[in-house]
């Protein structure tokens, strides 16, 4: 059998030093085996036999724990690095050639590919060395992960170009330049990326600092836009297609899910409302009368967001006693 040790810096250390949980690994892994503590059977060592172990953990530093040499020993010690830049800019530079095709998109849009590549590595980078883990924040982890799902929300605009979605900015009240719709996206989704990790108003004004920062450096020269300009807000929703009836009342074509900008605030809360209507309808039994406020609102566009994304998930925390 194999066993697999998880995060194995994790166990607590006391006063003397020590993780007692790994101590015991350790001794099993050492000696293939342990002793009985049990009155009757105390002092037999008992003999464990045909098992192989692995183990992962973090980098020490951060509120991480590091592990006893001595239990190190016991493994061949593999260290996985952070690709390079270069690397990575490769990476997400091919993904974007192929989603903006010049068959698709304007020569305005194609030339978004570099910058847009290096205002999400220099927002990343810039993220995760200020908003370093500590024991409160633990899951203050930026890694890679976080740069694919900022271009995974961008590519599930671009590959909906049957929609045109970025050609004509859909819902966008006022006239905007397909490249400042694009900016806007890309605020979006480091938004949704980074900020939702955060705990504190603190720490989301200083991303909110660093990404107005990014924002002005990489697409005001380059592009030459105005301050005010590139400052977009826009949210995105999924769900403002309509469905096709018949003119019998027949549903003929179910609404596709295209992820789009919402115009205001107001019109997305009324189709929300309508949605609950219609559900209200559907299901008698299990109403729900929702009072959908903005925080609640923004929730959900978070959470629709995240469940309608290739293997989306997302934990949900709220504050003790405060009805969340």
């Amino acid at each position: 059998m194999t066993v697999f040790l998880d995060d194995m810096s994790m166990p607590f250390v006391n006063a003397w030093g020590d993780q007692i949980t790994l101590e015991i690994a350790r001794q099993l892994i050492d000696h293939k085996g342990f002793y009985f503590l049990s009155k009757d059977d105390r002092g037999y060592f008992r003999s464990i036999e045909g098992l192989q172990y692995l183990g992962a953990m973090n980098h020490p530093g951060g509120g991480r724990n590091d592990i006893p040499h001595r239990m190190k020993r016991q493994f061949f010690n593999m260290n996985m690095t952070l690709p390079s830049q270069k690397s990575i800019e490769n990476i997400y530079g091919k993904i974007l050639e192929q989603l903006f095709h010049p068959k698709r998109y304007s020569p305005e849009v194609i030339g978004m590919r570099s910058p847009l590549i290096d205002a999400t590595i220099a927002l990343w980078t810039t993220v995760k060395n200020r908003l370093l883990p500590t024991p409160a924040k633990f899951h203050y982890v930026f890694n890679i992960r976080e740069l694919s799902r900022v271009f995974q929300g961008i590519c599930a605009v671009a590959q909906k170009h049957e929609y045109e979605v970025i050609k004509k900015c859909n819902y966008i009240k006022e006239k905007i330049r397909q490249e400042l719709f694009l900016i806007g996206l890309w605020r979006h989704e480091c938004e949704r990326v980074f900020e939702d990790k955060l705990i504190s108003n603190a720490d989301k004004k200083v991303f909110h600092d660093i990404l107005d920062k990014t924002t002005k450096e990489r697409f005001k020269d380059s592009l030459g836009f105005e301050d005010e300009q590139l400052m977009t807000s826009y949210l995105f929703a999924d769900f403002q297609r309509e469905d096709k009836y018949d003119e019998y009342g027949e549903l003929i074509e179910v609404a596709p899910f295209v992820y789009e900008a919402v115009p205001d605030m107001e019109s997305i809360r009324k189709r929300v409302y309508a949605k609950m209507d219609g559900y209200n309808e559907k299901f008698p039994s299990k109403k729900m009368n929702l009072v959908i406020f903005d925080d609640a609102l923004r929730h959900l566009l978070r959470i629709t967001r995240i469940l309608n994304s290739p293997r989306g998930n997302c934990l949900l925390v709220g504050v003790g006693g405060s009805g969340k």
